[in-house]
């Protein structure tokens, strides 16, 4: 492997590292952020509503950037809007007002749902060029990431530091990392359509939605991102809604998910290359399952805790795995990664606000529920793809 391969992978496992800084920092704090604004259950869905449409925006505009501006484009103004958002939210907290804070969030999903479709289309080119899996340990650092900054947020709850001065401390270290590293990105992949086929990307994306393999991968994405998402937005406050547990213990907890899903993704290049993909989505399904079903049912507040261990090894790897399905299963790779991307960052980024609507009538136990049954389609979907001996 040359240098300069090396210096894309080590960009791009930095980006998704930043992503899981950045995103732990507002999700450890937001039993803070929502008493600074003084949102309900209900309030807090429409906050987050933000992040599902600058997502939505920013997932369904990544092709045309990519086309015409590049992966390195797309992510440097990507990275700089994620920048932006978390300064925009220590506003909108130190106001007091919650429009500003789904502003913030509205940015931050708008950089973040371009920038990582392109840095995925980027990890399934390096891990071609390198033979070997990779997709699983870039979102592997991105897991890592919410550790480094689920354990900060850890502190700053247990310190009682400011929410303000939390939020522009990471927006400071993003832009260490993007200044430093944005240059070993290439400028020209995902540029005027698919790198190394010679289908436009229009053709490519209409071929690749007449496989039906594609839809059950976007079914296992769906269920799996949306399990991650689902934790990643509303863990602290279920575990103090419905568990009784303080800011910093509802932030403990989401540390030790975030623990388990950067366990399962480092160490799942294992498991894939000694069972196949299908049999590791379909186990991590499983795991995730039960791990769910527990802190649904159980109204035993250290058996759910526990619970969140297994909920958050099932959902390591459904989704980076499945990109890689994705990329392997037919030509123009890189337009199958970007489709089924597509969906899984819809799950993982509008999917959550969503459950705080069903959370303020049913509670978010209630709302987990629509989890949990997606995580069990996307186990019986896993059976599409296993292939004949």
């Amino acid at each position: 492997m040359d240098i300069a391969v090396k210096r894309r992978r080590l960009a791009l496992c930095a980006f998704f590292l930043l992503f899981g800084i950045s995103i732990a920092a507002w999700v450890t704090r937001t039993p803070a952020i929502r008493d600074a604004i003084g949102a309900s259950i209900a309030e807090m869905g429409m906050v987050l509503f933000g992040l599902s449409v600058g997502s939505m925006v920013g997932i369904l505009s990544s092709g045309w950037l990519l086309r015409r501006l590049g992966a390195r484009r797309t992510t440097q103004i990507g990275l700089w809007l994620v920048v932006l958002s978390l300064a925009t939210m220590s506003v909108g907290v130190a106001l007091g007002q919650a429009p500003v804070v789904a502003f913030g969030l509205f940015l931050f999903g708008l950089g973040g749902g371009g920038a990582e479709i392109a840095l995925n289309i980027e990890g399934a080119e390096v891990e071609a060029i390198a033979k070997r899996p990779l997709i699983h340990a870039l979102h592997g650092f991105f897991s890592l990431g919410t550790v480094v900054g689920g354990a900060v947020g850890l502190f700053f709850n247990a310190i009682h530091f400011s929410v303000i001065g939390h939020l522009l401390i990471i927006a400071a270290i993003d832009i260490a990392i993007i200044v430093t590293l944005i240059r070993y990105i290439p400028a020209d992949t995902g540029r005027a359509g698919i790198p190394g086929s010679d289908t436009p990307a229009a053709d490519g994306a209409a071929s690749a939605w007449k496989d039906p393999r594609l839809y059950f991968i976007g079914l296992i994405v769906l269920g799996m991102a949306l399990a991650e998402g689902a934790a990643n937005d509303w863990l602290p406050i279920l575990m103090v809604d419905e568990f009784g547990f303080d800011a910093a213990s509802g932030s403990l907890v989401f540390l030790v998910f975030a623990t388990a899903m950067t366990i399962g993704r480092f160490s799942g290049g294992y498991f894939i290359v000694r069972y196949g993909r299908a049999a590791v989505l379909c186990g991590s399904a499983v795991i995730g399952a039960i791990g769910l079903a527990t802190v649904i049912f159980s109204h035993n507040p250290i058996l759910a805790g526990a619970a969140v261990l297994l909920w958050g090894i099932g959902a390591s790897l459904g989704f980076p795995v499945a990109l890689s399905a994705a990329g392997d299963s037919g030509p123009n790779p890189a337009e199958r990664v970007r489709l089924v991307a597509i969906c899984g960052y819809v799950a993982f980024l509008v999917g959550p606000p969503m459950l705080g609507f069903v959370g303020e009538t049913y509670g978010l136990r209630g709302a987990m529920l629509i989890v949990l049954v997606l995580v069990v389609t996307a186990a019986i979907s896993t059976l599409a793809l296993r292939r004949p001996r």
